[in-house]
């Protein structure tokens, strides 16, 4: 048995992008940035390392919840994890993000 889940809370980096695939399903797409917490090996002090994530979340819900977030709001996902790799231009390219089952609003952005 494995277990494929991850529940993440962060500030969205960009505001959300939706598309429809060629069958006329709704793609939502945004970026989200999720802190860990370092101590700076040379001043002792602890320091915020920000993760960059991208999220997709597929359907009408996506579609509905874009028009109510914006850049900066923070944001709690749950979802599953996809691995994804192609070539383009002769490059090898991967590519780890969320795909999202569930969003949570916990805070605005404070010039909103």
């Amino acid at each position: 048995m494995s277990i494929n889940r991850v529940m993440l809370s962060g500030n969205i980096t960009r505001d959300p992008e939706v598309r429809m695939t060629a069958s006329g399903t709704p793609v939502l797409s945004f970026g989200l940035a999720v802190n860990d917490r370092r101590r700076n090996s040379v001043t002792g002090e602890w320091e915020d390392c920000p993760n960059f994530i991208d999220c997709t979340m597929f359907g009408t819900r996506g579609e509905g919840i874009s028009k109510h977030m914006a850049k900066g709001d923070k944001i709690a996902v749950d979802g599953k994890l996809r691995f994804s790799q192609w070539e383009k231009d002769g490059q090898h390219r991967t590519k780890l993000e969320v795909i999202v089952e569930d969003i949570e609003f916990i805070a605005r952005r404070r010039d909103q």
